[in-house]
């Protein structure tokens, strides 16, 4: 089952394709102004800090009952919350959405395993449109396979100043993430990492890290779950304005 969004063709294997594909069925809209802040509780299998934003190979993760065997890959989830945007004139602030996957082996090549986007019932459908496009170019890679989920509840926890956040997708049915700052006594509150690029958003306040006392994936033949794996909280800001501008002669 998969969830009713307008204008998203299933068959699509990227975020920047399914991106494209929109903006040509709006037409003259796409040339409208768009933006988006948002803020994503992250967690994946890599150790602390998850190399994959320093290389483009995950961590190796010894195969069960395969001794001598490792297997590279980064297995993620990110709750997000948008804190403010716009889309062809209308707000994103306020939507949640749950995006998890892994990346694969190696995608230097920008070719990555698998993703699927599961938005809360409460995003409308022309939320649901700016996002995806949005979501391209935060995202400019080509997944081999990506998938829709059907809608559920997304709860996003952390309260400003906190060491702690909490995600959970369909009550903990469907996923969860659960993420607490180390002790560290040479600092107040989290460590954060600055100067760091997230993907192709051209903003970001910094990596706040809090490894994960708990990620897990709970649905289909790709469920997962670790514990004790990289963890961060951070706000991206990414609007049309970034968007490279066309040669004129």
């Amino acid at each position: 089952m998969r969830a009713r969004v307008v204008l998203v063709v299933l068959a699509v294997s990227s975020f920047a394709l399914s991106g494209a594909l929109l903006a040509a069925e709006k037409g003259s809209g796409a040339a409208k102004p768009w933006a988006m802040n948002a803020t994503i509780i992250e967690a994946c299998s890599c150790p602390m800090f998850c190399q994959c934003y320093f290389s483009t190979s995950p961590a190796m993760h010894a195969m069960a009952g395969m001794e001598g065997h490792d297997e590279a890959y980064c297995k993620f989830n990110n709750a997000y919350k948008v804190n403010s945007g716009t889309y062809n004139g209308v707000s994103l602030a306020g939507a949640k959405f749950w995006i998890a996957g892994d990346l694969g082996s190696d995608f230097g090549s920008g070719q990555t395993k698998w993703a699927v986007l599961t938005f809360d019932p409460s995003v409308t459908p022309a939320q649901r449109e700016g996002i995806g496009m949005v979501l391209g170019k935060v995202y400019p890679v080509k997944w081999a396979s990506f998938e829709m989920g059907a809608d559920a509840p997304v709860m996003w926890e952390h309260k400003a100043g906190s060491d702690e956040a909490h995600a959970q997708l369909d009550g903990g049915k469907a996923g969860e993430v659960i993420l607490k700052s180390s002790v560290n006594h040479n600092t107040a509150g989290p460590v954060v990492i600055k100067n760091l690029k997230y993907f192709g958003a051209p903003r970001n306040d910094g990596f706040v890290l809090m490894p994960n006392t708990i990620e897990t994936y709970k649905l289909g033949d790709k469920a997962y779950e670790f514990k004790g794996t990289n963890g961060f909280m951070i706000t991206l800001d990414i609007n049309s304005k970034d968007e490279p501008k066309e040669a004129t002669n």
